[in-house]
């Protein structure tokens, strides 16, 4: 499994901070990519509302970062 050989805490600049925060930001990362390639082919024209989209898409993706975590 994942979570065996992941650390429930990391050290960043000697401030300890959750395994949640690396999943965060890799979802944050990984939404902007998504983000910028659904624009360039225009699929927020089939969306009702792009935002929510982007909202939906990122916490279902941090979701199962955090799943694969914990």
């Amino acid at each position: 499994m994942l979570h065996e050989w992941i650390p429930r805490e990391l050290a960043f600049l000697d401030a300890h901070v959750p395994t949640l925060f690396l999943a965060f930001l890799v979802a944050a990362v990984a939404i902007w990519l998504l983000d910028k390639w659904l624009a360039a082919w225009n699929l927020y024209d089939l969306v009702w509302y792009p935002a929510l989209l982007r909202v939906a898409l990122f916490f279902g993706l941090f979701s199962v970062f955090g799943l694969m975590v914990y």
